[in-house]
C-alpha cells in the first residue's frame, strides 16, 4: 500500500510539474500583505523571446479576510499562518489552473465557455457527494442544503472564469477546503473570488488561450515572487 501511495505522489509530481513548465500565460495578482482584501492583477505571455507583460495592471479585490494558502499546483508549506478553508473569507495563494470561463449569455471567444442558468447550482455544503463541483440542479438527485446560483439578478456572474482550486468540478476535492472559486465581477471584497470591473474580466477572457495553458499565480508579493521559479 505504501508503495502504491509512493507511485500516486510521483505521478501526481509529474502531472503538476508538466503543467507548470507548459504553460505560455499567467494571470498574476499579488498583495502587499496576507490579511489585505485588495491587489494588482497583471497578465504575462511567453514567447520566444521569455516572459513579457501584456495589457495593464488591473486594480482588484479579493476575499475580504485577504489569502490563505489554497489547494492547487503548489506544496503548502509546513509553517503555513494560513490554510483556505470553507467560510473563511480568504481568497487562496498559490498556482492554479484554469478551467471553462462563464457567462450569463452566448460570448463569442475562443476559449472554452459555458452559459449558466438559475437551476446551474455550485455546491458549497461540505456534507454534500457535490461539494465543489457545478451541477444542473434539474438533472441530480439534490443532497445539498448550501449552493451558489451560478445565474441571478446581478452581474456579478456575468462573465468568470473557474479557478481549480481544490479540484473543483472533478474528483480529490477536499470537504471543508473552500470551494467555487471564480474570478469575476464585483467591485468589493469577496467570500474568496477575485474580482474586478465587467469590461477588464471580458478583455482576459478574450485573451485567455487554452493551448497555452493559463495559470493564476496569486499571493502575497514575497509568495509570487517564491512561486514564478516553480514556473520555467
Amino acid at each position: 500500500m505504501q508503495k502504491i501511495v509512493l507511485v500516486m505522489i510521483w505521478l501526481m509530481g509529474m502531472v503538476y510539474a508538466d503543467e507548470l513548465s507548459g504553460s505560455k500565460q499567467i494571470i498574476m495578482v499579488t498583495t502587499k500583505g496576507w490579511n489585505e482584501n485588495s491587489g494588482i492583477l497583471q497578465r504575462y505571455e511567453k514567447d520566444d523571446k521569455g516572459w513579457h507583460k501584456v495589457g495593464k495592471a488591473v486594480q482588484i479585490r479579493l476575499g475580504r479576510n485577504g489569502l490563505g494558502w489554497g489547494r492547487g499546483l503548489h506544496t503548502i508549506p509546513k509553517d503555513a499562518k494560513y490554510i483556505k478553508k470553507e467560510g473563511d473569507g480568504r481568497a487562496p495563494a498559490g498556482i492554479f489552473t484554469l478551467k471553462q470561463s462563464f457567462g450569463y449569455a452566448p460570448f463569442e471567444v475562443k476559449y472554452p465557455y459555458r452559459v449558466y442558468k438559475e437551476t446551474d447550482h455550485c455546491v458549497d455544503d461540505i456534507h454534500s457527494k457535490f461539494y465543489n463541483k457545478i451541477v444542473d440542479s434539474t438533472k441530480v438527485k439534490i443532497d445539498y442544503k448550501s449552493k451558489e446560483h451560478m445565474k441571478f439578478p446581478k452581474n456579478y456572474y456575468k462573465y468568470g472564469i473557474v479557478v481549480n482550486h481544490n479540484h473543483i468540478d472533478e474528483a480529490g476535492a477536499i470537504p471543508g477546503a473552500g470551494s467555487c472559486i471564480f474570478i469575476h465581477i464585483k467591485e468589493v471584497p469577496t467570500a474568496g473570488c477575485t474580482v474586478m470591473k465587467e469590461h477588464e474580466i471580458k478583455e482576459i477572457i478574450r485573451w485567455l488561450d487554452a493551448k497555452k495553458h493559463p495559470l493564476l499565480v496569486q499571493g502575497t508579493e514575497e509568495v509570487v515572487n517564491t512561486l514564478l521559479r516553480q514556473i520555467k
